[in-house]
């Protein structure tokens, strides 16, 4: 067996791949740092935008947390007007029976006065002047 010596040829272009291929990884390289470059200021910019993000939804919490409580005395305000009105209600009816006795009680002193009236006109005690 015999070995054949490494052809001058196949060197040659060995040595151009591994070129280019070395061209190639520094121009990646390149491209790469170019990008984290670019991306390190809009790093900076999303940190502020979360952090502003933070502050707005510690205030939504704060907010959130007036209007449950504005919400309760709302509801308690509810309760206690539904107690009033219940009670007016109450009043009402109370007034409303106390007319009737009222009217009921009326009633007589009207069939007095009209019984009156008319045996005033028939003497003929109304109407002269």
């Amino acid at each position: 067996m015999a070995m054949n010596p490494p052809d001058r040829g196949d060197d040659r272009q060995r040595i151009r791949k591994l070129a280019q291929a070395a061209m190639n990884a520094d121009q990646t390289v390149g491209q790469v740092e170019s990008l984290l470059a670019d991306m390190g200021p809009l790093l900076v910019g999303l940190t502020k935008t979360a952090t502003a993000l933070d502050g707005t939804l510690a205030n939504m919490d704060a907010t959130i947390a007036t209007m449950d409580a504005t919400l309760s005395k709302v509801d308690t305000t509810v309760d206690q007007m539904a107690t009033v009105v219940g009670r007016l209600e109450a009043v009402t009816s109370r007034v409303e029976q106390v007319v009737l006795v009222v009217e009921a009680a009326i009633r007589p002193f009207g069939v007095v006065e009209s019984a009156g009236r008319a045996i005033v006109g028939r003497l003929g005690l109304l109407g002269r002047e």
